[in-house]
């Protein structure tokens, strides 16, 4: 498999290197984290000559001794080297008994710098306060964006590479397949047996079915509002009365896992945040062209899903904007940046046209207002919107 260097998540390792936090690499099954820990011990041994660097992968063999945490705590303390840089890299730290007794432990003795990965289900992001005693760094990792993706395939024209990406997704095991059918095969793999699975055997749930048919629920509903009682409510038959806190339930382990993502909706113009429906987005949109087929085809919605991730991939705070009873695709705010964005397929339709820029139209503020489509067309200006093609703003940062 070909491998591309992603720089933006081993400059934010690099950049709190040396500091007396657990560095926790998160983010959904077969993103990249294992390959992003070896880079980060690449570039130690290239820069740091100096560097004991004790790497760990519990997926080898040779490291099934040390999977309870008191044999783990030894064998890196029998490698420790005074004088020394220590660098700890535990790559499916989870697979050990009791892993934060151990990684606990090597903080407490401030002499290790330390790094790991685990399965998402076992080592969440809600989980880390209260695992580890230590202040936590997390580095979340997405699948590729659109601009890795070029960059692997070595593309140079956005707007035909576009077209694929729009359905391959950034799931890059997938890449190896040259059929499409093989593609999805494998996406459809991944997310039953490393994602739905790490679930069931997290939470221990017996409703499987009713699992799959949440699941179903929310990838054909991407980029609509939706509640653990409208999804009950929709569910429901005359013979099988669904729960709706269970339901909320299972959506939320959805999310631990990273499979889905949930973007809340902020009222613009009373400033405050809204409690009812929200909006769920896939890690990859991959996932569902691999799932669901091509029933139900929206490029808009997956469109909106891949401006979503790209979002929280830079950082931003992601928000459903609410204006006068009318919709803003997304709010983004990242410190004291706003940005107020409209997701569409095709403007080229006056009415389409008119339909996504009159919510932009209304705010007030001078923050920037963006049109994202698929224009094919260099940037332009409406009335102070903004009109760009999408594919040219996920390469633009």
């Amino acid at each position: 498999m070909r491998l591309i260097e992603r720089t933006d998540y081993l400059n934010k390792l690099i950049s709190v290197t040396g500091t007396p936090d657990i560095k926790v690499i998160t983010g959904v099954r077969r993103s990249g984290k294992s390959k992003l820990l070896e880079a980060f011990g690449d570039y130690i041994r290239k820069t740091n000559l100096d560097a004991n660097i004790i790497h760990i992968n519990f997926n080898l063999p040779e490291f099934e001794e040390y999977l309870d945490y008191r044999s783990l705590y030894d064998y890196i303390g029998s490698l420790y080297e005074p004088g020394k840089e220590n660098f700890v890299l535990i790559d499916e730290v989870q697979m050990c008994d009791g892993f934060e007794k151990a990684i606990n432990g090597l903080h407490a003795s401030e002499r290790y710098d330390i790094y790991i990965t685990g399965s998402n289900a076992f080592l969440l992001s809600s989980d880390l306060a209260t695992l580890f005693t230590g202040r936590t760094f997390e580095v979340r990792v997405f699948p590729f964006s659109f601009a890795e993706y070029m960059k692997y395939y070595g593309y140079t024209d956005s707007y035909s590479a576009f077209e694929r990406y729009l359905t391959e997704g950034g799931m890059a095991g997938s890449y190896l397949y040259k059929n499409a059918d093989d593609k999805f095969s494998y996406l459809s793999d991944v997310f039953n047996t490393l994602i739905v699975r790490d679930i069931r055997q997290k939470y221990k749930i017996r409703n499987v079915a009713l699992m799959d048919r949440i699941t179903d629920f929310m990838m054909d509903n991407l980029s609509n509002l939706i509640s653990a009682r409208s999804i009950a409510d929709t569910l429901t038959s005359n013979k099988d009365k669904i729960n709706h806190k269970t339901v909320g339930s299972y959506m939320q382990y959805l999310c631990n896992a990273f499979a889905f993502y949930r973007i809340r909706r902020y009222d613009i113009h009373g400033k405050k945040y809204l409690t009812s429906n929200d909006k769920y987005y896939m890690s990859d949109h991959g996932f569902r062209y691999a799932k669901l087929g091509t029933k139900n085809m929206d490029y808009g919605r997956v469109m909106e899903n891949i401006v979503a991730i790209e979002l929280l991939r830079r950082g931003y705070e992601v928000y459903v904007g609410v204006l006068y009873k009318k919709e803003i695709d997304f709010v983004a705010i990242k410190r004291n940046e706003k940005i107020y964005i409209q997701v569409s397929d095709n403007i080229s339709d006056e009415k389409t046209f008119s339909r996504e820029v009159t919510p932009l139209l209304n705010i007030r503020d001078a923050c920037t207002s963006l049109l994202l489509a698929n224009t094919s067309h260099d940037d332009y200006h409406h009335e102070g919107i903004l009109i760009v093609d999408i594919s040219n703003w996920l390469i633009t940062k």
